[in-house]
């Protein structure tokens, strides 16, 4: 059995890979995120409290543990917040990668690492692997830094680039597209919702799926990975409103400039994914199908 490190186990793409992963028939899981752990399930796996911004912690853990495969799903994701503090945008997104590489290079492990469509400037999307990088904001920049460390590291890497993650985590302390909107609608609140930025969601099942495959293949490059279906963010929130059967009169159009947002947004981006369905054989869920797994799994929550 291989031993796999993630990073981040407590967001929602590091508790989906534990959920996988916890009693897989190729892996031993050690689960890794700064504090408590805060999946309910502590059975198949081994915890550990780590703080991907300090070297030491870093170096020490992964000395200790020697998996054959890394998984660094930590990272601050949120755009603005980036923007205003770039300095720990910089730490948590860049300098903590240089450590990961570091430890994977004396452990020899394969590090695959996850990155953002915000890489690119949105004016030529849908993307290929193989398409130009232009960051418009300091979070897609920073990210895009973090690629660059691993293709030019000597240890064995792949890039897992991805939009817009949805999904349920355990505690409910996070939220997303989905969910914000599910729940402002049943509130009968007015949302504003831009009409001239394009991306494709990515149920966050899909992709913890994606970087298993990529750790029991082997495989090293970078992967655009997504949902298949291709939107406005206003037809997205229009999508939510028609399955859950809400008021979609209540969605306001606007457009991205009427924000004033501190950090600039790709207007278009989405993903090809022909790469990931020919090496990877990903099979990624349609929007209404993910919604529907969301359904199920808030029932079983109730």
């Amino acid at each position: 059995m291989k031993k796999i490190l993630i990073t981040g186990s407590n967001g929602l793409l590091g508790q989906k890979l534990v959920h996988k992963l916890k009693n897989h028939s190729n892996f031993q899981l050690i689960a890794t995120s700064i504090g408590e752990n805060r999946i309910k399930d502590k059975n198949g796996y081994v915890y550990e409290s780590m703080n991907i911004a300090n070297r030491s912690e870093v170096l020490k853990l992964i000395e200790k543990h020697q998996p054959e495969v890394i998984i660094n799903t930590a990272a601050m994701t949120n755009v603005d917040a980036c923007e205003e503090n770039q300095e720990r945008c910089w730490e948590l997104n860049v300098t903590a990668v240089k450590y990961l590489i570091e430890a994977a290079q004396i452990c020899d492990s394969h590090l695959i690492h996850l990155s953002t469509d915000f890489v690119f400037d949105g004016e030529a999307g849908p993307y290929k692997e193989t398409d130009q990088p232009n960051p418009l904001s300091y979070y897609g920049k920073s990210k895009l830094a973090s690629e660059k460390l691993l293709e030019e590291s000597k240890i064995k890497w792949s890039i897992v680039r991805t939009i817009i993650v949805y999904g349920i985590v355990e505690d409910m302390s996070r939220s997303n597209i989905v969910l914000w909107a599910k729940a402002a609608l049943e509130k009968k609140q007015k949302l504003t919702i831009v009409n001239d930025q394009f991306r494709s969601p990515t149920l966050a099942e899909d992709l913890a799926d994606a970087c298993i495959l990529i750790a029991e293949k082997e495989k090293e490059g970078i992967f655009h990975i997504s949902g298949k279906d291709f939107m406005s963010i206003v037809e997205l929130v229009k999508r939510v409103a028609k399955h859950y059967q809400l008021d979609d009169s209540l969605i306001e159009v606007i457009s991205s400039k009427s924000l004033n947002q501190a950090a600039k947004r790709p207007p278009k981006t989405g993903f090809i994914l022909d790469k990931a369905y020919r090496e990877l054989n990903y099979q990624p869920h349609s929007f209404e199908e993910g919604m529907q797994l969301l359904d199920q799994q808030l029932m079983n929550r109730n």
